[in-house]
Order: structure tokens, then sequence, then C-alpha cells
């Protein structure tokens, strides 16, 4: 009995030892299942890497013999690329300055406007609110200064150099040009002399109405509203003032302008350096004579009043900084003085102020005149009956305007 307990305990461990056996070399054989199949496979993944980076250095050594080293034409066109960026930008601040600059010559007439509705001055037909900026684009406008006791002056006018009815309309669609007589409003408003100017202007259709009491020692401040109103009704490249007292030759006008298209900031008349007249009860007293520096100073450089024209940059500067502008007793002066400073070219042109005694020989010789007058009497002197006979000595030929490309 004890034997046989003993032999049945040896045979119990001898059992047990052999299933741990068994399941030991089970164990075993996955383990070396499982570690041979990592031995084989991460020498297949970096033979793939090893082949992909060869194949890469490969395809790089290829493009550097063939000059084509990205890493090297990079580096060679960025300079270019920030050139070009640079050209860009500048194109886009330009193009923005520009947008600006009509946007602000939009605001300034619809400020007009809105100022008339508020103080109940009568508008001009012509005085709207620009709808869009930019629908047509004339050469010049011609602002004849006029007042309220110069109705025969202005019907000696157009009766000689200015074009009337369907002609003066052939003349804005055909040759881009505006021409109308410029004027403001009386004291009274809506008195008997506006009346006479609206039912002139009921025959004519050739005014130009503006925000501004008449008046002779207001000369300056209408000069100021004419450019600000022009500017916002029409968009040209020249804006022109002329006096109503003065004779014209538009064709010759509009070639002469032309010459000068492309400069962004001219200034175009007979540039003249009167005294500075300090003494008071004399013609063209100027009050502020003190800032010119001691008395027998002269002004500085600026067209004479009879006749001058400013481009559309400058025409601009004036409507937008109206409010900011300095005016002296002289209007061409105040004119000249509002671009002191500035980046503008001064173009002297004699051909603006032709003697009337003069002009008719110029003519003969082939260098008509575009501007004639008297300098005695800072216009044609007793224009009303001499304007014609000026005309017909010194104008230019009938066919001129209409032939005439701009």
């Amino acid at each position: 009995m004890g034997w046989k307990s003993k032999g049945f305990e040896a045979n119990s461990k001898s059992t047990v030892t052999k299933k741990w056996t068994l399941l030991l070399c089970i164990g075993c054989f996955c383990a070396g299942m499982l570690f041979s199949d990592r031995i084989w496979n991460v020498p297949e993944a970096e033979d793939k890497a090893i082949a992909q980076a060869m194949g890469v250095k490969d395809e790089r050594l290829k493009l550097i013999s063939e000059g084509c080293d990205p890493i090297r034409m990079d580096m060679e066109h960025e300079p270019k690329d920030i050139l070009g960026e640079v050209s860009r930008t500048h194109n886009a601040i330009q193009t923005l300055d520009k947008t600006i600059s009509n946007l602000e010559m939009e605001l300034a007439a619809t400020r007009a406007v809105q100022e008339s509705i508020i103080n109940g001055s009568p508008i001009s037909g012509d005085l709207k609110i620009p709808e869009a900026s930019g629908k047509r684009k004339y050469l010049m406008v011609v602002g004849i200064n006029t007042a309220f006791s110069s109705r025969k002056r202005r019907d000696s006018v157009r009766a000689t150099w200015m074009p009337q009815g369907e002609e003066r309309k052939k003349l804005e669609e055909e040759k881009g040009i505006i021409m109308r007589f410029v004027i403001g409003h009386s004291a009274t408003s809506g008195g008997i002399l506006d009346r006479a100017i609206e039912a002139e202007d009921q025959k004519h259709g050739d005014f130009l109405r503006l925000e501004h009491v008449e008046g002779y020692l207001e000369l300056s401040a209408k000069t100021k509203s004419y450019f600000a109103t022009a500017s916002a009704l029409w968009d040209a490249d020249f804006y022109v003032k002329v006096d109503d007292d003065v004779h014209v030759n538009i064709a010759t006008l509009g070639a002469t302008l032309a010459r000068h298209r492309t400069k962004p900031r001219v200034y175009i008349g007979c540039m003249k350096s009167g005294p500075v007249l300090a003494q008071k009860g004399v013609r063209y007293h100027e009050p502020e004579y003190w800032k010119f520096g001691e008395e027998g100073n002269k002004y500085f450089r600026h067209a004479t009043g009879q006749l001058y024209a400013i481009s559309k940059d400058l025409a601009s500067y004036i409507s937008i900084n109206q409010h900011v502008l300095h005016k002296y007793a002289n209007e061409d002066v105040s004119l000249g003085s509002w671009f002191i400073g500035l980046d503008v070219e001064h173009i002297d042109d004699r051909s603006l102020c032709c003697g009337t005694a003069d002009c008719e020989w110029k003519a003969q010789a082939g260098n008509v005149c575009v501007a004639s007058f008297d300098w005695t009497c800072s216009g044609i002197c007793k224009s009303v009956e001499r304007m014609r006979d000026v005309h017909r000595r010194c104008g230019e030929d009938k066919n001129a305007l209409w032939t005439a490309a701009f």
C-alpha cells in the first residue's frame, strides 16, 4: 500500500512534467516563428527605403546635370519674384490712389448739392450728383468767366468763336470739348438778375451756374468754385478759364493742350511776375502785400488771368482742398499760390496772350494765336464792338475745328 502510493505520486509528477514540456515546446515554436517573420520583414522594408532614397538621389543628380536644380532655381528666381511683387504692389497703390481721388471728387460735388439744398439756393441743371465717374472722357472744359452785366459781351462771343446750338453739342460729342459761360448767383437769390440769367440760359443752354455769390472782390472764390464744380461734372484732361472779352481759337487751343496730355500736373498760360501793389486805392491793390516781403517785391510766377489751363490732377486738388486754399485779392495770384510747393510744371506759352495788333500777321505767317486781347485793357478794348473784327483778322480757318484730331 505504501509502495503503490509512492508509485502513484511518481506517475502523477511525470504526467505533469510531460504536459508542461509539451506546452513549452509549442510556445517556443510559436515564438520562433514570430521572431523569424520580423527578422525577414525588416530588411525588406529597409531595402525599399534605400531604393527610394537612391531613386531620389539619382533623379536629383539628373536634374543637376541638366541645369535644373530646384533649390538653385528657387534661389535664382527669388529676386525676380520679389521685384515683380513690388511692381504689382506699386501698381495697386496707384490704382487705389486714383480711385480715392475720383471718390473725393464725387464727394465734393455731392456736398455742393447738399449745401445748396440746405441753404435753399437754386441748383443749376448741370449740377447733379454724378451717378458714375468716367462715363465720358473729354479733352477740355472751357469756362468763360462772365458777369450779370455782360450780356452784350456774351452775345459777341456767341456770334464769333463759340459754336452755338447743334454745333456746340456736336463739339462735345465729336471733339470732347465742353464750353460754358460761368456765373454764380446774386446776393438776393432768385432776384431779377438771376431770373435774367435763367431766361438767357433757357434760350441758349450754355451756362454753368455756381454756388457762389457774384462780386468783383470774390473772383478768387469763384475760380475755386468753377474748378471744383467742373471737375465734378466732367472728366476732362484739362480745365480752362477765359474771360468773356478775350478772343479764342478753339481748335488751336485744343491742339496746344493735347501736346501736354501725358503730363500729370501742368499749369499752362502766359507766365508773369508783376509787382505787389501795396498802395491803397490803386487797381489790383494787394491788402496782404506784407506776406510777399518788403515793398517793391514781385509776385511769384503765375499765369495771367485772361486765359489759363490746368490739368485734371490740379483741378482735383483744388476741388478736394477748396475749403483751406487761401484767397488773395487777385484771382490769378490766388491760383498760382495754390500750386506753390506742389510738383507742378509751369508752361509759359505766349500764343495764349497775343495782342490784337499782332495776331493778324502771325496768323498769315501760319502761327495762329490761341488767344488775343489788349494788355492795356486786360482784354479786348471795347470788345462788344471789336470782337467781330478781331475774329475776322485773327480767327482760325472755319473748318479747322471740325477737321482737327486731338
